[in-house]
């Protein structure tokens, strides 16, 4: 092969650019992640005392019992899609609403996520009630197609029921048991509709397996001393075709918190609905089996029509009369929609003016007793 000045030249090219590749790159990418943890780090500092972490207390002493959320209080979240390892965009919430979160939801699915101590240790670090939304599947084989979504075989509610993942699921007992904190699991959340597996409308499962499937793992926690689990049921604002939330609910003795999951601008409900519109049907029918505290496990608003800001101005006055919702949790993510607070200046004031009210304030502890009535 001749030598040529082009030839010469798209090989110094070539390796100048396998060089960029594998040298240069990885480590400017390194240097933005820790920077990006920085910044969260000035916003939501790691300053909480884990109960490990703190002297042993006197054998006479008693500390008193404080309640979370308080009487009259309420707390609120964020749910991003980074998990426990990515505070970015939990410090963006804060920094555009002026408001820290008390409770942090992430999810882990069966397949991928073994129990992690450190990763749920970094949330409560910073002082945020740690939420796990742990979902019965293998999230990275998800179908596109929306009706196939809830379709993976091994992930049918009778594998749960018969003992299939009993291993799997001690370990995580096992894990949270050792941790010493209260922490909250949002198990096969958004069952009474048909787009996950652990559905009764999906996947083969048949009608009573879901709670049969949700006091099996409930049991195996209680077997493991596990009791420091906050339970959240939380099914999706009820539609038309969903499944009936009476046929779906374990009973008072298996659940703490009852959740809710509901948005303003999904695809095809694009007219402007207020909270209490989006909410109050599914809670006046959940009322009708229990009075366990409500929290809207997930949450968020569009500015697809210049209404978000009004939306939650609205939000925050209707919060104000029902006080058996105890908290809420804001999705801070971008899914096919931002439905991050921030998407404009109005949306942050109004979230800011809503969360200034002094019963949003109280602080989570490691040492609080989760209030379940």
């Amino acid at each position: 092969m001749r030598i040529t000045t082009p030839r010469v030249l798209a090989l110094l090219c070539a390796a100048l650019l396998s060089w960029y590749t594998f040298q240069v790159a990885p480590g400017l990418a390194d240097r933005e992640r820790r920077a990006a943890a920085a910044r969260a780090d000035a916003v939501l500092p790691p300053t909480t005392v884990l109960p490990d972490e703190r002297p042993a207390p006197h054998p006479t002493a008693e500390r008193p019992t404080v309640a979370f959320p308080a009487a009259g209080s309420a707390f609120i979240g964020v749910f991003t899609s980074a998990g426990a390892h990515d505070f970015t965009e939990a410090a963006g919430f804060a920094r555009q609403t002026g408001h820290r979160p008390q409770v942090y939801e992430f999810s882990a699915d069966w397949e991928s996520d073994q129990f992690d101590a450190e990763a749920i240790n970094r949330v409560a670090k910073r002082g945020m009630l740690p939420l796990v939304a742990w979902e019965p599947w293998d999230h990275k084989a998800e179908a596109e197609e929306p009706t196939l979504r809830g379709e993976q075989s091994e992930y049918r509610l009778s594998r749960i029921i018969h003992g299939s993942f009993d291993p799997y699921i001690r370990s995580w007992a096992r894990g949270i048991k050792s941790l010493r904190y209260p922490v909250a699991i949002r198990l096969a959340h958004e069952m009474n509709g048909y787009w996950y597996p652990w559905c009764e409308q999906s996947n083969g499962n048949r009608r009573g397996e879901y709670v049969r499937a949700w006091r099996h793992v409930h049991t195996i926690f209680d077997e493991v001393g596990a009791d420091n689990a906050l339970w959240v049921w939380s099914p999706n604002v009820s539609y038309t075709n969903s499944t009936p939330l009476t046929r779906l609910y374990p009973g008072d003795a298996y659940v703490d918190w009852v959740g809710l999951s509901g948005y303003y601008g999904t695809v095809g409900k694009e007219n402007y609905q207020s909270f209490d519109r989006l909410f109050t049907p599914t809670r006046t029918e959940i009322r009708r089996f229990t009075r366990k505290p409500l929290v809207i496990t997930e949450l968020g608003a569009t500015d697809a029509a210049g209404r978000k800001a009004e939306w939650i101005t609205e939000m925050f006055r209707s919060l104000q009369r029902h006080r058996d919702i105890i908290g809420i949790i804001w999705y801070q993510a971008v899914k096919e929609i931002d439905w991050r607070v921030g998407t404009s200046r109005a949306s942050s004031a109004a979230f800011t003016a809503g969360a200034s009210a002094s019963r949003y304030q109280q602080k989570w502890e490691p040492g609080m007793t989760p209030r379940v009535r």
